[in-house]
């Protein structure tokens, strides 16, 4: 950043002493390298905002812009066989029709360049949007949750991990909270990017594009993946959704979580630890080692035991997964029993030796 700065320092300073230099008309040497320094900024605030414009638009402009052009000329061939007797009337229709199709030759082309297909150029454009559709978008809060370095350390993420600055900045503005919980956040943040930063089969790029007019970072995020023309890595659902209104492709780490989450159908048993008590009646709740929540039914005087459990239906959602379950008193007679830190005991010993007490208790009553 610091030799760009530098460099177009050096452009304003060259253009200003140029024009000083040549003094176009006779004016002043002051005067003239002011105007210069005007022009090098004019070229400045151009080069800021081609370099923000999709390939595709670019080449739609240049396109337009060439169109513009020819038009202008066969305009100005037109005008010059009419004739007339005050040729400053010509000069100046000849100047406006120049400008009026240049304008409208980069307007039209900027707008439909995005209809253009790339690949009709045998692939010479093609490795660049190739290269670009490789990149994928890190949000804040998949950096803080931490997942992300855990499957990129697997191999299943390539490419170019893009970071922005302003995502940098909203990760040091959480590291220095006044509160510790955040604090902490912030800074197991910045760990796993320098753990993601590590990583020899990734690339891990800072970018500098910002957009001053967005203020919120979510709506950044998405104007700099239609920029890119790459996809969000988040598992922000709000963010998801705007994102797909937007037509913007998402990666979102949950939905990854819940599809790798073990498929249980309707009918299977399972063996679950009651934790708690439902929110309806006679429910009792447990948990999965994934988190996943399971509801069970007639299970409300089973809170601190494990027992068997039939899968009754199973509600998936973008949040996560639930599973709903029915205990059966009759089919555990004898339920394993543990306390919630304490490890799982077996069955009940004495459980074997209920058909011989029934067997001494009906010859007794016999005799």
């Amino acid at each position: 950043m610091t030799d760009l700065i530098l460099f177009r320092a050096i452009f304003v300073l060259i253009f200003a002493v140029s024009a000083a230099y040549l003094r176009p008309d006779g004016i002043a040497a002051w005067a003239a390298a002011l105007a210069g320094c005007g022009v090098a900024l004019v070229v400045i605030l151009l080069e800021r905002r081609v370099e923000r414009i999709s390939l595709k638009r670019l080449i739609g402009i240049s396109f337009g812009v060439i169109a513009g052009l020819v038009s202008a000329a066969l305009v100005s061939v037109v005008l010059g066989r009419l004739g007339g007797q005050n040729p400053a009337v010509i000069r100046i229709a000849e100047v406006v029709s120049l400008l009026a199709f240049l304008y409208f030759g980069a307007v039209t082309g900027g707008a439909k360049g995005d209809l253009l297909n790339l690949g009709a150029f045998g692939g010479l454009f093609g490795i660049e949007t190739d290269v670009r559709r490789n990149h994928k978008i890190l949000d804040t809060s998949v950096i803080i949750d931490g997942r992300i370095a855990d499957i990129a350390d697997t191999g299943f993420l390539d490419g170019v991990l893009v970071i922005p600055q302003f995502v940098l900045q909203e990760l040091q503005m959480v590291a220095d909270s006044a509160d510790s919980m955040k604090r902490n956040r912030g800074r197991r943040g910045l760990d796993i990017l320098q753990r993601i930063q590590k990583m020899g089969h990734l690339t891990v790029q800072i970018v500098q594009e910002d957009f001053p007019h967005v203020r919120e970072v979510d709506m950044k995020l998405i104007e700099l993946a239609k920029l890119y023309d790459c996809k969000i890595i988040t598992n922000d659902f709000n963010l998801n959704k705007v994102a797909h209104l937007r037509g913007v492709e998402v990666l979102n780490i949950n939905e990854l979580a819940n599809a790798l989450k073990p498929i249980v159908l309707p009918g299977e048993q399972m063996r679950v630890f009651i934790l708690k008590e439902g929110k309806e009646y006679n429910q009792g709740v447990a948990y999965l080692d994934d988190g996943t929540m399971v509801v069970v039914d007639n299970a409300r005087r089973m809170i601190s035991k494990t027992i068997d459990i039939s899968v009754t239906s199973v509600l998936q959602t973008t949040a996560g997964k639930m599973i709903f379950g029915k205990f059966d008193e009759r089919a555990n007679h004898a339920p394993v029993e543990r306390s919630v830190s304490g490890p799982v005991l077996e069955r009940n010993a004495a459980a074997p030796e209920r058909p011989q007490r029934r067997e001494q208790a009906v010859g007794e009553s016999t005799s």
